[in-house]
């Protein structure tokens, strides 16, 4: 028969001798080399657990011993076991108290009388691997939770149904001024102008119906000062605390967006100089050259004439200077604008 390699260090607590026998006869049944502690009291027990340097993989508890027993015990060695699964192997079919001891933390509940190898190393293994299974979903929600907490950029989760805010990480409680008790009495709504209320209601029903997987958007927020920015939003669904909920990234692109219409205002009035200076600047100066030219061409022209044409030549002068004016300050203002 095949028996498991593997060196599992077990910790027994049992004070019966004859049972502790047949326990540990199973397992090596099922095992080729376990390495098997034994205690017949809790205080024994006690010193093993609670050695810095020891760590079993399995802990198999008899609910009487001579110095605790029953909740006392169980309570007592659940405090000290640390991440070791714990099995109860009982004399007594208490149904109501095996369902107890497993609401608080027993992995898994055997009744001696009906114990044979292959039951209780099956009972071992799974709670090893159930155990491992929980430890790297404890890991997974640590990591999530560092991510989440200090990003620097704010964060929140909200409730799908509710809209109620369900967690914010810090960077959203110092950008948006709230602290972390308002906006857990908070929805996402109370983060909206209220102008915009009806189209996130809309918005909302329609993430509800289609259920995207990743979804983004440009939306005005309000901040607990009343400052309204303007925020890019990244949104997943995630399932928290057993509820349908997104996850969300916000960046606040205000200052950008302030850049970018500087900029188009900019670029705006730099076209309309362009404008001025290849349309309206060349009629008053083509005006002054076409009347120079006639100068220099009718050097005989009565005084009458000349007269007429310098007062052409003032008021185009006068139009020229206005426009020259005009087009400096725009260069100015659109300069102020950039700044």
């Amino acid at each position: 028969m095949h028996r498991d390699p593997h060196p599992y260090k077990i910790l027994i607590i049992e004070d019966n001798m004859g049972d502790f026998i047949l326990i540990k006869d199973y397992l090596h049944d099922m095992m080729r080399e376990p390495q098997i502690s034994h205690c017949q009291t809790f205080k024994h027990a006690q010193t093993l657990l609670q050695n810095p340097e020891t760590k079993f993989d399995m802990v198999l508890l008899d609910m009487y011993l001579p110095d605790k027993s029953g909740q006392a015990l169980l309570d007592a060695v659940l405090g000290i076991s640390k991440d070791s699964p714990v099995i109860i192997l009982s004399g007594n079919s208490d149904l109501a108290f095996s369902i107890k001891s497993i609401s608080l933390g027993v992995d898994d509940y055997l009744i001696k009388d009906d114990l044979r190898p292959t039951t209780l190393y099956k009972s071992i293994m799974y709670c090893i691997e159930r155990r491992k299974k929980r430890q790297e979903l404890l890991d997974s929600e640590q990591r999530y939770n560092e991510l989440f907490d200090f990003s620097p950029q704010p964060m929140w989760v909200f409730d799908l149904e509710t809209l109620d805010f369900m967690d914010v990480n810090l960077a959203a409680i110092k950008h948006y001024g709230y602290n972390r008790s308002e906006f857990l009495s908070m929805k996402i709504s109370d983060i909206r102008p209220a102008e915009e209320i009806s189209m996130l209601l809309e918005e909302v029903k329609e993430t509800r119906a289609v259920n995207p997987y990743f979804a983004i958007g440009v939306f005005r927020h309000q901040k607990k000062n009343g400052e309204i920015i303007i925020v890019e939003i990244r949104a997943n669904p995630i399932v928290y605390k057993g509820r349908k909920a997104r996850v969300v990234l916000a960046n606040d692109i205000t200052e950008k967006i302030k850049y970018i219409e500087s900029i188009e205002l900019q670029n705006r009035n730099l076209s309309e100089i362009a404008w001025i200076q290849s349309h309206l600047v060349r009629a008053p100066l083509a005006r002054i050259m076409g009347i120079i030219q006639m100068f220099e061409h009718n050097k005989k022209m009565p005084e009458i004439e000349k007269n007429m044409f310098f007062e052409h030549i003032i008021t185009s002068a006068h139009e020229l200077d206005e426009l020259i004016m005009e087009i400096s300050q725009k260069a100015y203002l659109a300069k102020t604008k950039f700044d």
